[in-house]
Protein backbone atom coordinates (compact mmCIF):
# COMPACT_ATOMS: atom_id res chain seq x y z
CA UNK A 1 0.00 0.00 0.00
CA UNK A 2 1.46 3.35 -0.76
CA UNK A 3 0.14 6.65 0.28
CA UNK A 4 -3.64 6.83 1.14
CA UNK A 5 -4.56 3.79 -0.25
CA UNK A 6 -7.08 1.69 2.12
CA UNK A 7 -7.89 -2.04 1.73
CA UNK A 8 -11.59 -3.05 1.09
CA UNK A 9 -12.16 -6.79 2.62
CA UNK A 10 -15.09 -8.00 0.83
CA UNK A 11 -17.02 -10.99 3.16
CA UNK A 12 -19.77 -12.75 1.17
CA UNK A 13 -21.32 -15.31 3.32
CA UNK A 14 -25.15 -16.35 4.37
CA UNK A 15 -23.94 -17.26 7.65
CA UNK A 16 -24.22 -14.95 10.41
CA UNK A 17 -21.32 -16.32 12.80
CA UNK A 18 -18.65 -16.57 9.76
CA UNK A 19 -19.70 -12.53 8.73
CA UNK A 20 -19.34 -11.54 12.31
CA UNK A 21 -15.61 -13.47 13.18
CA UNK A 22 -14.14 -12.13 9.91
CA UNK A 23 -15.51 -8.77 10.98
CA UNK A 24 -14.14 -9.39 14.42
CA UNK A 25 -10.96 -10.15 12.87
CA UNK A 26 -10.61 -7.27 9.99
CA UNK A 27 -12.05 -4.56 11.01
CA UNK A 28 -9.14 -2.36 12.12
CA UNK A 29 -7.62 -2.95 8.55
CA UNK A 30 -9.47 -0.93 6.69
CA UNK A 31 -13.05 -0.99 5.36
CA UNK A 32 -15.15 -3.92 5.01
CA UNK A 33 -18.04 -4.78 3.27
CA UNK A 34 -20.42 -7.77 3.66
CA UNK A 35 -23.01 -8.99 1.85
CA UNK A 36 -25.28 -12.16 1.69
CA UNK A 37 -24.54 -13.31 -1.89
CA UNK A 38 -22.54 -12.67 -4.64
CA UNK A 39 -25.53 -11.05 -6.70
CA UNK A 40 -25.85 -8.63 -4.34
CA UNK A 41 -22.02 -7.72 -4.24
CA UNK A 42 -22.73 -8.05 -8.57
CA UNK A 43 -25.53 -5.39 -7.96
CA UNK A 44 -23.77 -3.52 -5.65
CA UNK A 45 -20.66 -3.13 -7.67
CA UNK A 46 -22.46 -2.54 -10.84
CA UNK A 47 -24.77 0.10 -9.40
CA UNK A 48 -21.45 1.72 -8.53
CA UNK A 49 -19.65 1.33 -11.76
CA UNK A 50 -22.54 2.78 -13.57
CA UNK A 51 -22.99 5.82 -11.51
CA UNK A 52 -19.38 6.72 -12.49
CA UNK A 53 -19.10 8.77 -15.88
CA UNK A 54 -16.96 7.17 -18.83
CA UNK A 55 -13.72 7.48 -18.34
CA UNK A 56 -13.22 8.27 -22.24
CA UNK A 57 -16.11 10.55 -22.76
CA UNK A 58 -17.66 8.56 -24.89
CA UNK A 59 -21.78 6.99 -24.21
CA UNK A 60 -22.03 3.98 -22.41
CA UNK A 61 -23.69 1.97 -25.43
CA UNK A 62 -20.81 2.08 -27.88
CA UNK A 63 -22.04 -0.35 -29.88
CA UNK A 64 -23.14 -3.97 -28.74
CA UNK A 65 -20.68 -7.08 -29.32
CA UNK A 66 -22.02 -10.50 -30.84
CA UNK A 67 -21.14 -12.40 -28.30
CA UNK A 68 -19.53 -10.78 -24.59
CA UNK A 69 -20.05 -7.88 -22.68
CA UNK A 70 -20.81 -4.08 -23.77
CA UNK A 71 -19.49 -1.33 -21.98
CA UNK A 72 -23.10 -0.79 -19.97
CA UNK A 73 -22.37 -4.36 -18.17
CA UNK A 74 -24.50 -5.75 -20.72
CA UNK A 75 -24.39 -9.10 -22.28
CA UNK A 76 -24.92 -10.12 -25.69
CA UNK A 77 -24.89 -13.80 -26.57
CA UNK A 78 -26.77 -13.21 -30.69
CA UNK A 79 -30.07 -11.77 -30.04
CA UNK A 80 -30.66 -12.52 -26.59
CA UNK A 81 -28.98 -9.26 -24.10
CA UNK A 82 -29.19 -9.81 -20.66
CA UNK A 83 -28.56 -7.12 -18.27
CA UNK A 84 -27.36 -7.83 -14.42
CA UNK A 85 -28.20 -4.92 -13.43
CA UNK A 86 -31.99 -4.59 -14.20
CA UNK A 87 -31.93 -8.42 -14.01
CA UNK A 88 -34.06 -8.37 -17.80
CA UNK A 89 -33.28 -10.93 -19.87
CA UNK A 90 -34.42 -10.15 -23.63
CA UNK A 91 -34.82 -12.37 -27.02
CA UNK A 92 -34.77 -9.82 -29.75
CA UNK A 93 -36.35 -6.62 -27.70
CA UNK A 94 -38.94 -8.91 -26.49
CA UNK A 95 -38.63 -9.85 -22.41
CA UNK A 96 -38.19 -13.47 -21.48
CA UNK A 97 -40.56 -14.54 -18.70
CA UNK A 98 -37.72 -16.17 -16.68
CA UNK A 99 -37.80 -16.93 -12.54
CA UNK A 100 -35.00 -15.36 -10.50
CA UNK A 101 -33.41 -18.78 -10.93
CA UNK A 102 -33.53 -19.24 -14.18
CA UNK A 103 -32.19 -15.48 -14.47
CA UNK A 104 -29.42 -15.66 -12.65
CA UNK A 105 -28.17 -19.29 -13.97
CA UNK A 106 -28.36 -17.79 -17.94
CA UNK A 107 -27.00 -15.17 -16.00
CA UNK A 108 -23.90 -17.04 -15.10
CA UNK A 109 -23.78 -19.58 -18.00
CA UNK A 110 -23.64 -16.65 -20.24
CA UNK A 111 -21.24 -14.74 -18.85
CA UNK A 112 -18.24 -14.17 -20.40
CA UNK A 113 -16.01 -16.43 -21.25
CA UNK A 114 -18.63 -18.78 -22.33
CA UNK A 115 -16.93 -21.79 -20.47
CA UNK A 116 -18.16 -25.38 -18.62
CA UNK A 117 -19.71 -24.59 -15.13
CA UNK A 118 -19.49 -27.48 -12.37
CA UNK A 119 -22.63 -28.23 -10.87
CA UNK A 120 -20.66 -27.12 -7.43
CA UNK A 121 -19.46 -24.00 -8.83
CA UNK A 122 -22.98 -22.95 -10.62
CA UNK A 123 -25.01 -23.81 -7.43
CA UNK A 124 -22.81 -22.16 -5.18
CA UNK A 125 -22.66 -18.81 -7.99
CA UNK A 126 -26.72 -18.94 -8.32
CA UNK A 127 -27.82 -20.22 -4.78
CA UNK A 128 -25.17 -18.81 -3.06
CA UNK A 129 -24.62 -21.50 -0.69
CA UNK A 130 -22.38 -24.67 0.06
CA UNK A 131 -23.23 -27.30 -2.55
CA UNK A 132 -23.96 -30.65 -0.82
CA UNK A 133 -24.26 -32.90 -3.73
CA UNK A 134 -27.70 -32.44 -4.40
CA UNK A 135 -28.42 -31.43 -7.89
CA UNK A 136 -32.47 -31.92 -8.11
CA UNK A 137 -33.04 -28.18 -7.63
CA UNK A 138 -30.34 -27.31 -10.23
CA UNK A 139 -31.66 -29.72 -12.37
CA UNK A 140 -35.02 -28.46 -12.22
CA UNK A 141 -34.07 -24.65 -12.95
CA UNK A 142 -31.73 -26.10 -15.66
CA UNK A 143 -35.12 -27.40 -17.43
CA UNK A 144 -37.62 -25.01 -16.57
CA UNK A 145 -34.68 -22.43 -18.36
CA UNK A 146 -33.87 -24.85 -21.43
CA UNK A 147 -37.12 -25.22 -22.44
CA UNK A 148 -37.89 -21.81 -22.65
CA UNK A 149 -35.29 -21.32 -24.45
CA UNK A 150 -35.87 -24.02 -26.87
CA UNK A 151 -39.07 -21.27 -27.85
CA UNK A 152 -36.46 -18.83 -29.39
CA UNK A 153 -35.61 -19.62 -33.10
CA UNK A 154 -32.11 -20.21 -33.39
CA UNK A 155 -31.27 -19.01 -29.77
CA UNK A 156 -28.94 -20.62 -27.29
CA UNK A 157 -29.01 -24.12 -25.63
CA UNK A 158 -27.93 -25.32 -22.48
CA UNK A 159 -25.74 -28.55 -22.73
CA UNK A 160 -25.33 -31.39 -20.06
CA UNK A 161 -21.32 -32.56 -19.87
CA UNK A 162 -22.50 -35.50 -18.10
CA UNK A 163 -21.23 -35.95 -14.52
CA UNK A 164 -19.39 -32.33 -14.50
CA UNK A 165 -22.08 -29.71 -15.35
CA UNK A 166 -23.27 -26.83 -17.96
CA UNK A 167 -22.35 -24.80 -20.40
CA UNK A 168 -24.03 -22.28 -22.76
CA UNK A 169 -23.88 -22.66 -26.69
CA UNK A 170 -24.88 -19.92 -28.90
CA UNK A 171 -27.20 -20.52 -31.58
Amino acid sequence: MTGGEVPLVVCVSTDPAVRERLVSRVDDLGAVLVVNTLTELRTMLLSAADASPAADGLPAAAGPSAVGPSRTGLTRLGDLLLDPVSTEVTWRGEALALTPLERETLLRLAGPPLRLWTYRQLFEAVWGGAYLGDRAALHATVKRLRRKLAALPNGPRVRTVRGVGYHLVPG
